[in-house]
């Protein structure tokens, strides 16, 4: 290891949170090439050796985490609670403000086609969706859009590894997915 990825990898330790390549750059004193260079060094070190820690790249942040194949053993040893999973609500709604980010309730409501209040709520409160800023419309309404907590729960550095999304329809004024029915209630309504 040389010494810039030795100053990277205790600087990223210390910090225990992500932390953006400019300032990195900045209080290391190097490029923010060097940086990207030294951070993907340490990540194939890691994973070469199977170490007990990764390298996270979230677009221009980085951080250090553990490896999730030891989720279980780091459960225990901590006595954390294994964290709930999402039910299908929580993840469609996920899914709404990953791809259409930043969106309102009512355009999340309006896709869905039901009352997702609770949902959104409950997706902020577990820190995978947040406030970004409101729209400038009568009502100013809450826009909404991932955190850095929901690239780190699915794995993945940015949004641009989301995979691709069906195509949308039309179909009676009600949003839908190519190949999906829509909505309907007790009843049979759409």
């Amino acid at each position: 290891m040389n010494e810039l990825e030795a100053r990277l990898e205790a600087v990223l330790f210390a910090s225990g949170d992500a932390i953006r390549v400019e300032r990195l750059s900045n209080a290391l004193g190097v490029t923010d090439e060097l940086i990207y260079a030294a951070a993907e060094s340490l990540s194939n070190q890691y994973d070469f050796d199977r170490r007990g820690i990764i390298l996270v790249r979230m677009e221009d942040r980085l951080q250090l985490a553990s490896r999730p194949d030891f989720a279980e053993d780091i459960r225990r040893a901590t006595e954390c609670r294994r964290p709930p999973s999402l039910g299908p609500a929580a993840l469609e709604v996920l899914t709404i403000v990953a791809y259409r980010q930043p969106v309102t309730r009512a355009f999340i409501e309006q896709l869905r086609g039901v009352d997702s209040g609770a949902t959104v709520s409950s997706l902020a409160d577990k820190g995978l969706i947040e406030e970004a800023g409101r729209l400038d419309v009568p009502g100013r309404p809450i826009l909404y859009r991932t955190t850095d907590a929901f690239l780190r729960a699915f794995s993945i550095a940015s949004l641009d590894e989301l995979p691709a999304l069906p195509a949308l329809q039309t179909e009676n004024e009600q949003l839908t997915l190519d190949g999906l029915a829509p909505r309907t209630d007790e009843a049979g309504n759409a």
